[in-house]
């Protein structure tokens, strides 16, 4: 049987590839379930010090499978069901410490949409398209998409992309945020690849601490998140990443993070 995860862990780079090419790689249960192996797995593995999500094929992810709802006597049960795995996935990857870059060819709907609003990083192949697809099957979003989304667009885009379901370019899903650049689709897996690589050179716990400030954001009032910041500072310089690079700094040296 085909694995509808694809996994390896590259130059600190857990590399994550969905494998469904003959269904776009729509999200079935298998899918969701080898996907929240592989994250668990690799979140406990200190090598790695980014993620790189991509999908295998024309089309990075559909959303979830569709068809399969039509097979089942509960499709209620089953639709839970895939949100609820995919979700386990989503909140170990939003709580680890390593940046998640996302590349995105062709289609990205649905949940596959909902996935790109979450990246750290997304970078969007040329000919790639971006739908909000919930509505024309008349159901809310998941995946994190209402979260996510109004904090990367705002709430007035994400508002007419939930309630028209207006397809977005390449060009456009840049244009109001959606994704952090466009690249020429020839050149996007290798661009990808590469910004996780540098990302993996980084002084990862550092870079776990702003995700998790930034997460804090819109819970916060502004002295809260002062206070969180005074303590992050001041916890990168016990760590022995950020004594380092002090030392590189006063040595006019590049440093070398080891993530730690």
């Amino acid at each position: 049987m085909t694995e509808t995860v694809l996994a390896r862990i590259e130059d600190g780079v857990a590399v994550l590839t969905l494998n469904r090419p003959e269904a776009s790689n729509a999200m079935s249960m298998e899918l969701l379930d080898a996907l929240h192996a592989v994250v668990e797995r690799y979140s406990r593995d200190p090598a790695v010090r980014a993620w790189l999500i991509n999908g295998e094929g024309r089309n990075f992810c559909a959303g979830g499978d569709i068809i399969a709802f039509g097979d089942t006597p509960d499709p209620s049960g089953m639709i839970r069901a895939l949100a609820d795995r995919l979700h386990d996935s989503l909140k170990i990857l939003q709580a680890h410490r390593a940046p998640v870059v996302m590349a995105v060819q062709g289609a990205a709907a649905g949940a596959g949409f909902s996935l790109v609003t979450g990246a750290d990083i997304a970078l969007a192949g040329r000919s790639s398209s971006y739908l909000w697809a919930y509505a024309a099957i008349g159901l809310t979003s998941d995946g994190g998409g209402t979260f996510n989304l109004p904090r990367v667009v705002g709430m007035r885009r994400a508002q007419e992309l939930a309630y028209t379901g207006r397809r977005l370019t390449a060009d456009e899903a840049a244009e109001i945020g959606l994704v952090t650049r466009v690249v020429e689709d020839d050149a996007l897996q290798d661009e990808a690849l590469k910004v996780a690589k540098q990302i993996a050179q980084g002084p990862t716990a550092s870079f776990g601490a702003v995700k998790q400030l930034l997460g804090a954001t819109y819970a916060n009032d502004y002295a809260t998140q002062l206070d969180a910041e005074a303590e992050s500072i001041a916890a990168g310089l016990r760590r022995p990443d950020g004594l380092n690079a002090i030392r590189a700094f006063l040595d006019k040296r590049k440093p070398v993070f080891t993530g730690e």
